[in-house]
């Protein structure tokens, strides 16, 4: 179980922040060439002009121990946003299962911060898991999957998702240990790839993250 964390703090900023006004703090963590010109990145206010091996070192001591994993055969142009979703939510490491090259457009360059591991093959990776007793969790609505709001999640896993359209392949589906499906209530078959993926790192959430009432 992960330690209680503090309840969500509101975002003062959105577009970016100018120069630092008044006296330059005196701390390693900050970049003076952000200090002098403004920080425009996509980072929360704690970050604003921190150099970004400084953001990284941060949130190494925070990261929650789930992992993401994502199918990669096509291209799809929804890694990167799952991507973006696994930064927002404090995954381990990212770990893409085929083509290295993905398209980062969605990341909003996010993947700058997140841990992201490359797997030629799902059986690689399903040998990376297995060595680091990463049990996998395949979310993909195929028979026999259980429904994610039944389905307790272990504290540390792998969430595995496939492309927009196929799903998961069968090498995939059968490295899983367990199987998990998003109820869905209306005529579509399945919901956005990366939709899922965020439904399905905030299932996590809830299960292993305690904040104070």
């Amino acid at each position: 179980m992960h330690p209680d964390k503090p309840a969500p703090s509101i975002e003062l900023t959105t577009q970016g922040v100018g120069p630092w006004v008044g006296e330059l703090p005196d701390d390693p963590r900050y970049d003076p060439d952000l200090l002098s010109r403004g920080d425009s990145r996509n980072v929360i206010d704690r970050y604003r002009y921190w150099t970004m091996e400084a953001i990284v070192a941060d949130l190494d001591e925070h990261r929650n121990p789930f992992h993401v994993a994502i199918e990669n055969w096509q291209h799809d142009m929804n890694i990167g946003s799952i991507v973006r979703s696994a930064n927002a939510f404090g995954a381990e490491t990212v770990h893409i299962i085929g083509r290295k090259r993905w398209n980062k457009r969605g990341a909003m360059v996010t993947d700058r911060y997140q841990h992201v591991m490359h797997h030629d093959t799902v059986e690689t990776f399903a040998e990376w898991t297995a060595a680091a007793a990463l049990p996998i969790v395949a979310i993909d609505n195929v028979p026999g999957s259980v429904i994610i709001e039944t389905f307790a999640f272990p504290a540390a896993c792998v969430l595995l998702f496939g492309q927009e359209g196929p799903g998961l392949s069968d090498a995939a589906l059968a490295a899983s240990a367990d199987t998990v499906e998003i109820s869905q209530f209306g005529s579509t078959r399945s919901i956005n790839a990366s939709a899922a993926a965020a439904v399905a790192m905030h299932a996590w959430v809830l299960q292993h993250v305690r904040f104070p009432h």
